[in-house]
């Protein structure tokens, strides 16, 4: 039961920990970003397991991380007052081609950074967009000012 509840906790923390660290920096990692969440893993699971290095524990452990994953998006699912806790809403960082700099604060992302995922979908300058919105995922979605 000790590992069952020492899973639930490290569940807890991380899930807690990726909300913090933000929508963007999840959806662009560097080779760094991944290392280290490998590394992250690899401390949890010994904080987890301690010194049970049974198939049990092993079990127990990858179960209850799976198992409140599974949870957490049926609440999700269910229960619409639970998803902005659970749940990143999207977020529009542009509008009519002008940053909404108080979004980008919130994202931590620069006008540079916002133009240079635009050039990554074919768009030339944020003048032609009407829209930018990062959505829960992390991805920016860029909608063009219509040509009228």
């Amino acid at each position: 039961m000790d590992i069952v509840i020492r899973s639930a906790i490290a569940f807890l923390f991380i899930f807690l920990l990726l909300r913090v660290m933000g929508r963007r920096e999840l959806s662009s990692m560097e080779p760094f970003d991944i290392i280290l969440l490998v590394v992250i893993g690899d401390l949890m699971q010994q904080g987890v397991t301690q010194s049970d290095m049974s198939m049990t524990g092993a079990v127990l452990a990858v179960g209850t991380f799976a198992g409140l994953a599974v949870f957490f998006s049926y609440l999700v699912y269910r229960f619409r007052r639970v998803r902005p806790v659970l749940e990143a809403k999207p977020l529009v960082l542009l509008q009519d081609g002008k940053p909404i700099e108080a979004n980008l604060r919130h994202e931590r992302m620069t006008v540079e950074e916002l133009a240079g995922e635009a050039r990554q979908q074919q768009i030339v300058s944020l003048d032609d967009i009407q829209w930018a919105v990062v959505e829960g995922s992390g991805k920016i979605s860029f909608i063009p000012k219509s040509a009228a």
